[in-house]
């Protein structure tokens, strides 16, 4: 699902996307902060992510590339800008430490019953690069992919872990 911004000024430079995820919020977070679930579930259909470094924490940082269907590479850097387990995680992400065009991204996990509403909230520097990203790239439906990943991850690692509670 796709959301506007209430904020004016923003609107223009961001994505919003939503899902509901069948699973508690202290799983889907974890699903979203250990490199040995992220390369799991990470991308859009059909990409696969391979991690060369990885540090969780605030000013952490996780150097990836994202591997594509048709063979490209796409080089990627997050930095951790805020982590409040299992609320809220804020970074910003680019191809690189230092790319000028980086764009910040706050995920937001909310309790919803035994399930767990995500937020992927994304704001780009200018309007032209959203413009690009939604257009060349497919962010839309990449992020919207990229949630169903983690949402059908996060039921398998739900089902596993209602056998080990048996």
């Amino acid at each position: 699902m796709t959301t506007t911004s209430s904020d004016g000024e923003a609107a223009d430079r961001e994505i919003v996307l939503t899902r509901m995820i069948d699973a508690p919020r202290e799983l889907v977070f974890e699903a979203c902060t250990q490199v040995r679930h992220l390369s799991r579930w990470w991308g859009p259909e059909g990409f696969t992510t391979t991690t060369r470094s990885f540090t969780f924490s605030v000013g952490g940082e996780w150097d990836f590339v994202m591997h594509g269907p048709d063979g490209t590479d796409y080089q990627e850097w997050i930095t951790w800008r805020e982590i409040v387990p299992p609320e809220r995680i804020a970074l910003l992400h680019g191809e690189s430490r230092d790319d000028p065009n980086a764009f910040e991204s706050v995920l937001t996990f909310e309790p919803a019953g035994g399930q767990t509403r995500i937020e992927m909230r994304t704001l780009f520097p200018t309007r032209e690069l959203r413009d690009e990203a939604v257009e060349k790239y497919h962010a839309v439906e990449g992020g919207e992919q990229t949630l169903r990943n983690l949402a059908a991850y996060v039921a398998v690692l739900a089902g596993s872990n209602e056998g080990a509670r048996s």
